[in-house]
């Protein structure tokens, strides 16, 4: 049986970044297509191609064969399966019970909503002329202070998110990492000792290396 034709679909610095990761952690055969955001904005949001696979209009997108896969937890274990050995989902049944629980806490709380009042204030108010933005993004950046404060308490003598080795909640944690160092403008370092400590250890892999420099980003 020949290998699936596995293709990501990915937005540089976006949520893509960590099933990105993952691809090259399973060390699978893959191609990709790799978005700009300046491009995007100059040519009004993402092209038919991707609309098309995506009616959502988001990333990441995996296309496996014919079989097209979205949303982050599902993509995750997607590629997990693929590669059983590596244990990106867990070593154990309990272990992966805790990945889930921490995939479902990252995508739902912290990236739909916190980050997603702070991305798109707009979306979250019947006001359409942005005079209650300022008030959203206020909000936003309390809601994404917390669940810092959150996982940093979670992570408290940890060496990585579940069990003793790297995950697919690492890769996924190290994305809103950088995220809180830029654009939310946090002090990651000062605040989050905990959560900076996972994710300089995330970033010293050689797949997050080549997803950098695959992305043109730092």
């Amino acid at each position: 049986m020949s290998a699936p034709k596995i293709h990501l679909y990915a937005l540089a610095g976006a949520c893509s970044v960590a099933p990105h990761i993952l691809l090259h952690e399973a060390g699978l055969d893959f191609t990709k297509t790799i978005y700009k955001k300046d491009d995007l904005i100059k040519n009004g949001g993402y092209p038919e191609e991707l609309k098309t696979l995506n009616p959502k209009a988001k990333v990441p997108v995996l296309r496996v064969d014919d079989d097209v896969i979205t949303e982050n937890p599902a993509i995750f274990t997607y590629i997990s399966q693929q590669a059983p050995e590596k244990h990106l989902l867990g070593k154990t049944p309990f272990e992966t019970v805790r990945v889930y629980e921490w995939l479902n806490y990252l995508s739902g709380t912290l990236h739909g909503q916190a980050y997603g009042m702070f991305y798109r204030p707009g979306r979250w108010v019947d006001v359409q002329d942005g005079s209650l933005d300022k008030h959203v993004l206020a909000r936003a950046k309390q809601a994404i202070q917390e669940s810092y404060k959150y996982i940093d308490e979670k992570l408290e003598g940890k060496e990585w998110a579940v069990g003793d080795d790297f995950t697919a909640v690492d890769a996924y944690l190290y994305v809103f990492y950088r995220w809180g160092v830029a654009p939310a403008g946090l002090d990651m370092e000062k605040e989050y000792p905990n959560y900076t400590r996972i994710a300089k250890a995330v970033a010293e892999r050689a797949s997050v290396k080549a997803v950098l420099k695959a992305e043109g980003i730092n």
